[in-house]
């Protein structure tokens, strides 16, 4: 696995001259071009990257999924996520990539705000689809961070981890309608979602345990963090909470038409305790399971 260390490191890789500062620069992808290095084959960085690329016919892969990149994609991803890039596909391309290391934003409210974006963690086939009025803020913005990144005073710093806080709040905006352009596919990953929780509440959690956000993400065909955000627009909850849910409606199924006991219900919905289960249905529900079947006696 190689390690690009520092945005010096990445420029010397990308046929660039220095960066005007150690810490952040914006790269012209019309500017770049890449050192023929296996260093590409499998790699991560030590800083934060985000692309704006477009008519980009190179093939990313993230994880085991190639992506194609179409006209205004935004990509972002996090210091130590691997990637690879086959130079052999790579024609031309435009757009620009922002990169900034973890020590630059320090001592900043941003520092920890961007931790907090989930999209940084999303796969390459969830990028950001931008509209030609979006890519146009997104543009001007990383053309001021690299125009600023030339002018190194008391101020510089303050002034680029401010756009950079505004182009990721736009980015945030943008993922979000993302969500609600494309709610018939949204609405269709909602549906196989509550299919794969009915079948492993009735098959595999007694032998399995409860499932995991990330079992379930594996088993949609998405990551982690691109679900629960998908989630949170649709139904105002995350997976682990809708999980919960559809557990609960699971055991209300069960304690309503069976006449098993509340222990053989918490073992087969994947409890390894009983009194666990008890607690979580009646977190929910306002009252205890024994409670519940009793209302419907």
């Amino acid at each position: 696995m190689k390690v690009i260390q520092s945005i010096i490191e990445f420029h010397r890789l990308l046929s660039l001259p220095e960066p005007h500062h150690p810490g952040m620069s914006v790269i012209r992808m019309e500017d770049v071009t890449f050192v023929d290095s296996d260093i590409w084959q499998q790699f991560y960085s030590m800083f934060y990257c985000v692309s704006l690329k477009r008519d980009v016919t190179a093939k990313m892969k993230y994880g085991q999924q190639f992506y194609d990149y179409d006209k205004g994609v935004m990509g972002f991803t996090a210091p130590k996520q691997v990637q690879s890039l086959d130079l052999s596909t790579v024609e031309s391309s435009k757009g620009y990539v922002l990169v900034v290391t973890a020590d630059f934003l320090s001592r900043h409210p941003l520092n920890t705000k961007i931790r907090e974006y989930g999209f940084f963690s999303y796969a390459v086939n969830e990028a950001l689809h931008l509209s030609e009025r979006e890519e146009a803020t997104i543009v001007d913005l990383l053309e001021k961070i690299g125009e600023e990144s030339r002018f190194i005073d008391k101020h510089t710093q303050e002034i680029i981890l401010s756009q950079i806080d505004l182009l990721l709040s736009y980015a945030n905006r943008f993922y979000e309608r993302q969500f609600i352009t494309r709610r018939n596919s949204s609405s269709d990953l909602l549906t196989r979602l509550n299919t794969i929780l009915d079948v492993y509440f009735d098959q595999r959690a007694m032998h399995q345990g409860l499932p995991t956000v990330q079992y379930i993400a594996q088993e949609i065909g998405v990551s982690p963090d691109y679900l629960s955000d998908m989630l949170r627009m649709l139904t105002g909850q995350n997976t682990q909470q809708h999980i919960q849910d559809r557990m609960i409606e699971k055991a209300k199924e069960i304690l309503s038409t069976t006449d098993l006991s509340v222990s053989e219900i918490a073992y087969r919905l994947g409890f390894e305790y009983p009194q666990s289960f008890s607690k979580v249905f009646k977190n929910k529900t306002h009252v205890t399971p024994l409670e519940f079947r009793t209302s419907f006696n």
